[in-house]
């Protein structure tokens, strides 16, 4: 016996009338102009300036859907520099430098590019401990249709790069969301395919960064990462959001970048705003820090 046809309502499903219908039978003057094309299989119109509400919204709604279909119930969002290199290639690139410098040793500027490549070689560690880190708590949820704490990363290279890369060493899932750069931006190769997002807009973007987070891990970084980092802490410090761990790695870059004792003492922030972040310095304690917030084994 046939099953009866799934019911959909009395409407013709978009994807239906997509499929089934395709192109217009008779081509005529009319049929000819995009006026006639469905609205939304209409990409020009679809990048319309008036149109920047719908494409906020859809750039709100497709990594938000995705996700419920995978069971992403919660994530760790890891922050931190593009520019932090694994220890191995930071050790290809001071290698090339000092055989540069001695090759040149009065060149200032092939000294400047030493100095910065032994410096790529101390941070590299912080490669190490990301990718630690996303391995640990990938470790939580691996097998699980519906996970708690899921790696979350920008989806570039450096410290994003590590964070994917330890979900995937124990074939765990981890999310990436990447963004159109004027240079060339593409994601890593760890980011589980299915929860690889593009973004237009940097807003959304950081929305999805907090959306579903239990948790901020930030590792040194430059702008962006100071960026994001900031808007999450005013996010708790104003009550809009409630409170999460931030859990800063390498207490000496960021008491070097960031003085928020001086902030206190001239009045712009309180006391227990500092109270926000909590330093770091290994994947183990981070991860036992966030435990210890959700009364979680350790």
């Amino acid at each position: 016996m046939r099953k009866p046809p799934r019911k959909r309502g009395p409407f013709a499903s978009a994807r239906r009338e997509v499929s089934e219908t395709g192109e217009p039978g008779a081509s005529s003057a009319q049929t000819a102009s995009p006026a006639y094309r469905l609205a939304f299989e209409d990409v020009d119109f679809l990048l319309r300036q008036d149109l920047r509400p719908v494409r906020l919204q859809l750039e709100l709604l497709k990594p938000e859907l995705l996700q419920q279909q995978h069971g992403i119930k919660s994530t760790v969002a890891v922050f931190g520099s593009a520019r932090i290199p694994s220890p191995e290639h930071a050790q290809t690139v001071l290698a090339k430098a000092e055989e540069e410098a001695r090759a040149h040793p009065k060149d200032r500027e092939a000294a400047r590019r030493l100095a910065v490549a032994r410096r790529m070689v101390a941070n590299s560690r912080y490669y190490d401990e990301a990718r630690r880190f996303a391995r640990i708590v990938t470790g939580t949820c691996v097998g699980e249709h519906v996970c708690d704490f899921v790696v979350k990363t920008g989806g570039g290279p450096g410290i994003m790069e590590a964070a994917n890369r330890g979900a995937d060493d124990i074939g765990g899932k981890s999310i990436g969301l990447n963004i159109v750069l004027p240079m060339e931006q593409e994601p890593n190769a760890y980011i589980t395919p299915d929860l690889c997002f593009r973004f237009h807009y940097f807003a959304i973007r950081k929305m999805h960064f907090l959306t579903r987070s239990k948790a901020l891990v930030v590792f040194p970084g430059g702008f962006g990462t100071l960026d994001e980092l900031f808007e999450a802490a005013t996010l708790i410090q104003t009550g809009k959001i409630e409170a999460i761990p931030i859990l800063l790695f390498g207490r000496e870059y960021w008491e070097r970048v960031i003085n928020i004792d001086a902030m206190i003492n001239e009045g712009m922030v309180a006391l227990e705003d500092k109270d926000i972040f909590t330093f770091v310095e290994t994947a183990e304690e981070a991860w036992n820090c966030i435990a210890e917030f959700y009364h979680l084994p350790k």
